[in-house]
């Protein structure tokens, strides 16, 4: 059971006029043994763009970064502070919802951590209106994860810059459990059982079930950051090409590309795995 102390509710009222009011959070390769490759793990031939690295990059809430060494140190603190307290902090969510099917790109950009990096894929954040989620820090969780250097850059092999304009490789998309469950039955898939997200291949759309980023799972506990993580790098590491791994090692980290949502036993030897949100948690 989560605490009751780090859950946040938060309500929000769909009206039938288009200005429904909606009420946002007001803070601000692995090792392990390869299984087949699933429909939505198939590679999707994404090209490489080139990006320029001195686009402006939104602080938590939208605002431009200021230039380095001009930002003032404790607002920065402040940011960052609001930034992790959100990131831990549970959102309720109805597991049944369908919201507005309405995905709305998220204004604003971020340049690459890696700008000259062998490949930089740039990519658009769409959020579903009327989500109890601020897509701002939808967006910033996403950049940050993909933008670490645990996740899958590689050591410059690979850059992620997001926009929010022009032609990106590929989408990730927060969506309530039905409108997820629509985009992923496109490629045959059935995510509402498990209430899980995936890679809508040979589309431009990378499905967050926004209950499951709002809730976590059990195999992660109240580790609901970590889970924010795992589940955006698993989805992003099916649009770069990777198929599901399994635990093969007892109490090693899972691999990213390990379906943890679901478990951390691999089925049939009974090896588990600790929960793990990243592609090279060594880094």
């Amino acid at each position: 059971m989560k605490s009751p102390q780090r859950r946040l509710r938060i309500g929000w009222f769909l009206g039938a006029s288009a200005a429904s009011a909606v009420i946002f959070l007001a803070l601000a390769g692995p090792s392990a043994g390869l299984l087949p490759e699933e429909t939505h793990g198939a590679k999707n031939g994404t090209g490489d763009r080139t990006v320029e690295a001195s686009a402006p990059r939104p602080g938590p809430r939208g605002g431009a970064t200021p230039a380095p060494g001009r930002e003032d140190a404790g607002q920065r603190d402040a940011d960052t502070a609001g930034y992790e307290e959100l990131l831990e902090t549970v959102i309720e969510i109805d597991p049944g919802l369908t919201g507005s099917g309405r995905l709305d790109p998220v204004p604003g950009s971020d340049p690459a951590a890696e700008p000259d990096a062998t490949r930089v894929y740039r990519y658009r954040v769409d959020v579903e209106r009327g989500l109890p989620v601020d897509p701002e820090f939808f967006a910033e969780v996403v950049h940050r994860t993909l933008n670490d250097p645990r996740s899958w850059g590689n050591d410059g092999q690979r850059g992620f810059a997001r926009i929010s304009a022009g032609s990106p490789d590929f989408v990730i998309t927060l969506a309530s459990p039905g409108t997820t469950a629509e985009w992923c039955a496109k490629v045959g898939l059935d995510t509402w059982e498990d209430n899980v997200s995936c890679d809508v291949a040979y589309t431009e759309r990378v499905m967050i079930n926004a209950w499951r980023f709002a809730q976590g799972s059990e195999t992660f506990g109240e580790d609901i950051a970590g889970y924010r993580h795992m589940v955006i790098n698993h989805e992003v590491g099916h649009r770069l090409g990777h198929g599901h791994h399994i635990c093969t090692k007892e109490g090693a980290l899972a691999p990213v590309m390990m379906q943890q949502t679901k478990t951390l036993t691999t089925p049939g030897t009974g090896v588990s795995c600790r929960p793990n949100p990243w592609p090279n948690p060594g880094k």
